[in-house]
């Protein structure tokens, strides 16, 4: 079956004090190729928003969603792709727009900026992956990705190699450098909507509409294991700073935190009404947020569970979200085409 790309819908506020409660406790036995079964299930009690939090900024320029967001490792430029097919470059820390870039002919679902702040990579609908000078703006290569549609990028830590994923069910690794395609990871039964590298760039996990997640050698193009245990797409996969915790987001509704080094899986976040469209761990490791179409973004302490506070409120619904590389703001891109910056709650 072909699945349409997803589209997030959060909405933005503060809410303090949620309360954690445990309801099951069952253990999972691993396996080395495939971990599947009941884990330990965490679920929040509902809070009350407070009153409406106020962006610190909001940038404007896109006519239409922004899906993709992603900021450089100095916090510096912040980087976004639109439905326009537009990706926009701003300073961060002035607010301010940099440039525009144009090529692909249909919207944007992914952006990555290299490590070493010299490229942007954006993955479209239309099929393709373009990799951008940062500096100028130039038009560096053109990759094929996808017959049908680019859903994920990611860059390896050491800047050498890109991963794209989408609806031809496969993941493609390529050299960054000079855009020469590696290889291609097969085995997937549909879209892979999500990849993303470990911290060592030594694993590579990824999540498909097929309901699984599935670890990666990338230099050996070999599948590790297989975990299993949401009940619904996998729209997105984390890995913790340390590398100690993987964690996924499903259209069923949960966060998974996995032991990506033996694949047992830890605990399940259920604290959102309806599906997860994105997760992301701060940049310490102590915070996980997570994106739902029930209108909010939840910041959780991923070593107790507990639903740390909700971020929610203006009439803008989010599609992607990315912290700042201090952890002190967070960067999300809206369906009225704006990407708004707030103040992350203390938490770390």
């Amino acid at each position: 079956m072909t699945h349409l790309p997803k589209f997030g819908k959060v909405f933005v506020a503060i809410a303090l004090g949620a309360v954690t409660t445990l309801t099951g406790c069952r253990s999972l036995e691993s396996s080395a190729k495939s971990v599947k079964g009941e884990d330990l299930t965490l679920a929040s009690t509902p809070t009350t928003a407070s009153e409406s939090a106020q962006p610190l900024d909001t940038l404007t320029g896109h006519s239409n969603y922004v899906q993709a967001i992603a900021i450089s490792t100095d916090g510096q430029i912040l980087a976004s792709g639109g439905e326009d097919g537009t990706i926009k470059l701003w300073n961060l820390p002035k607010g301010i727009r940099i440039r525009t870039l144009a090529g692909h002919i249909k919207p944007i679902h992914a952006v990555a900026i290299s490590p070493d702040k010299k490229l942007v990579a954006s993955g479209s609908y239309d099929g393709t992956i373009k990799i951008w000078q940062l500096s100028n703006g130039a038009l560096i290569h053109t990759l094929n990705g996808d017959s049908t549609s680019v859903l994920s990028i990611a860059i390896s830590p050491d800047g050498k190699t890109l991963a794209s994923s989408g609806l031809d069910k496969t993941i493609k690794l390529w050299q960054l450098s000079n855009g020469e395609l590696i290889r291609t990871l097969t085995g997937n039964l549909d879209a892979v909507n999500c990849v993303t590298f470990s911290p060592d760039g030594q694993t590579l996990a990824s999540g498909s509409a097929d309901r699984s997640i599935n670890l990666w050698n990338p230099r050996m193009g070999i599948r590790i294991r297989t975990l299993e245990g949401h009940s619904d797409w996998v729209n997105s996969v984390a890995f913790s700073p340390d590398g100690k915790l993987l964690a996924s987001g499903s259209n069923d509704g949960t966060i998974k935190l996995w032991n990506p080094r033996n694949g047992e899986a830890i605990a399940t976040l259920k604290g959102n009404a309806t599906l997860i469209n994105s997760v992301a761990f701060s940049p310490k490791g102590q915070t996980i947020a997570s994106g739902s179409l029930d209108n909010t973004i939840k910041l959780w302490n991923p070593r107790t569970g507990e639903l740390k506070s909700t971020l929610a409120g203006d009439d803008s619904k989010v599609n992607s979200f990315a912290f700042s590389p201090d952890g002190q703001t967070l960067a999300t891109g809206s369906h009225d085409g704006s990407i708004k910056i707030w103040q992350v709650p203390a938490q770390e």
